[in-house]
């Protein structure tokens, strides 16, 4: 790694510090020393030409299954480390459903020492808000929050009962963590696989019905009111479901959400010829909620876009629609999307930035997301204008299934730094 590093003429893109311009970033000892629109003084050991490329901070991906510890046969940390680098993330967040489940403060060191040795990327870590994920008996939170996570969930795994949730609530406002929920209804979603519409009964498809989602919603918001305490909403995945976070924030409760990148393209439409690479959860909704979470990103009601990686090995994805396990890898593509975004004139650049960057930052608490002078070199430098076309195949992840097979993209990670090291370079 060089000791210093100017990066010359790029577009700078960053909506915390309101920065839309051309200009440079310096890069000294792995931190950032300069940002703005004028040449710093002084000599560096390397200059960048970056003109005609957009430089923003690292994306910050606030949901990302690597796999690792429990199911190495479809990915490693150190495979998903170098497909993360590649689609220009620098942070990202791993959820507790590992096996074992993070739920003690020995299973993060075991991560966090993996994720040393794969180096070149920062992974922050969710703790279970249940023991085992049982959904019965609370961790030790205190114990958790001091080993680092930034957050607590219970995944998809369900509750015993709202008295938990409460409680779970309760403990995590004390210690100062947020609470990171999916919102699904386990009754109502009844191991579904699709949504409820005329496409599932078309198909004889399990379905899911939207309520599943803006019930949970609406349980939860009722804890927070009497609590207080802090929840995120992942993966939203209906109209309604955004438009009640929405509400929630106009009234000052202390709620955010997320949306997956792929709800904002995809809908149930894609599902009819029983494409597992279409099998997600929550899942694919109508048109009318995809341009719902559209407009929610674009308002800034959904304040980041996750990709929602759980990359599989081939034979998880070869059976009859319901028995292939949901999911698909999409590290390489959650910049390149938002991008075309950005081309559909939905997101300006600097908005696309901070649904990326600052957002989920934010979120988390975590000092990223800001070309702030001080703060960590991990940067991403975007070639808006170049032309490639996705091969599910060649994708540095281990998993090689993606709906957006096949299909060109406009714009993509040129360079990606962490900690002022090149870790991905186009």
């Amino acid at each position: 790694m060089a000791d210093s590093l100017l990066i010359a003429g790029a577009r700078l893109l960053d909506a915390d510090n309101d920065l839309d311009d051309l200009g440079f970033v310096a890069v000294e000892n792995g931190l950032i020393a300069h940002a703005g629109r004028k040449a710093p003084k002084g000599r560096f050991d390397r200059t960048l030409d970056a003109k005609g490329q957009w430089l923003m901070p690292g994306v910050v991906d606030l949901c990302a299954r690597l796999r690792e510890p429990g199911a190495t046969h479809k990915a490693t940390i150190r495979s998903e480390a170098a497909a993360a680098q590649a689609g220009g993330i620098t942070t990202l967040v791993i959820p507790p459903d590992t096996r074992p489940v993070i739920d003690t403060p020995s299973v993060v060191d075991r991560i966090q020492s993996r994720v040393a040795r794969a180096g070149g990327i920062d992974v922050r870590v969710l703790g279970a808000l249940t023991q085992g994920l049982g959904g019965d008996a609370l961790p030790d939170m205190a114990a958790l929050a001091a080993a680092g996570v930034v957050g607590v969930t219970n995944a998809f795994a369900p509750l015993s009962n709202l008295l938990i949730a409460r409680r779970a609530l309760e403990y995590a406002q004390g210690v100062g963590l947020t609470v990171h929920v999916v919102p699904q209804d386990p009754a109502l979603a009844a191991n579904g696989c699709a949504h409820e519409g005329a496409v599932a009964t078309r198909l004889g498809l399990p379905p899911i019905p939207a309520a599943a989602e803006t019930v949970a919603i609406a349980q939860w918001l009722a804890l927070v009111e009497e609590t207080g305490a802090r929840v995120h909403f992942g993966r939203l995945s209906t109209a309604r479901g955004a438009e009640m976070v929405a509400a929630a924030r106009k009234s000052r409760l202390p709620v955010s959400a997320d949306v997956a990148i792929h709800q904002l393209f995809l809908t149930e439409a894609d599902v009819a010829d029983y494409d597992a690479a279409c099998h997600v959860i929550p899942p694919l909704r109508s048109l009318a909620d995809r341009n719902a979470l559209r407009d929610a990103v674009r308002k800034g009601a959904i304040a980041a876009v996750c990709s929602d990686h759980q990359p599989h090995e081939a034979d998880a994805k070869i059976n009859p629609f319901p028995l292939t396990e949901p999911g698909i890898s999409a590290l390489e593509t959650l910049l390149p999307l938002v991008l075309r975004l950005v081309r559909e004139k939905l997101l300006t650049p600097v908005q696309a930035a901070a649904r990326l960057t600052g957002g989920p930052a934010r979120v988390l608490g975590i000092d990223a997301g800001a070309l702030r002078v001080g703060a960590p070199a991990h940067l991403v430098l975007v070639d808006p204008e170049a032309r490639w076309t996705l091969r599910a195949a060649a994708l540095r992840s281990a998993g090689h299934c993606s709906p957006f097979d096949g299909q060109e993209f406009h714009g993509r990670v040129a360079h990606t730094l962490h900690a002022g090291r090149t870790v991905f370079r186009a």
